[in-house]
């Protein structure tokens, strides 16, 4: 059962962080002053927008390899949380046609607030830094 558990995090770590680079680079490939002009239009400090940029890049990465998993997980729930209440919830579920709605926001707040709170051993930097964990997996196997 436990082996069956961490493949199911790896899964959704590998996910979540894929989604969350993609997510960092478009912004910095769609010229990330556009970003900056948003974000100062909405109400936000347009500064942020680098600080949105990186995490998201630097979160995604480490999630993916597994390093402070756990950590960049409630990062990225309080982004998702912060997104849907200032931008998203406005919208609605599902969007107006000119924007989309926080369905998509609620998917990686589920898979961050899940990671926040398991962790994912499988395959992880920090596994292998600490090796207590992965011998614990490689017995349950």
């Amino acid at each position: 059962m436990l082996v069956r558990n961490e493949i199911a995090a790896l899964i959704l770590r590998v996910t979540l962080g894929v989604l969350f680079l993609i997510h960092g680079i478009v912004k910095f490939q769609g010229g990330i002053e556009n970003i900056v002009g948003w974000f100062d239009s909405i109400g936000l400090p347009g500064f942020m927008a680098y600080g949105v940029a990186s995490l998201e890049i630097i979160g995604g990465i480490a999630i993916i390899i597994g390093l402070a998993t756990r950590f960049f997980a409630v990062l990225f729930s309080l982004l998702m949380i912060g997104a849907t209440l200032k931008v998203k919830l406005s919208v609605g579920l599902l969007g107006n046609g000119q924007m989309s709605g926080y369905e998509l926001d609620l998917a990686f707040l589920a898979i961050a607030f899940f990671l926040a709170i398991n962790g994912s051993k499988l395959l992880s930097v920090s596994s292998m830094i600490f090796k207590k964990d992965s011998k614990e997996l490689t017995k349950a196997a």
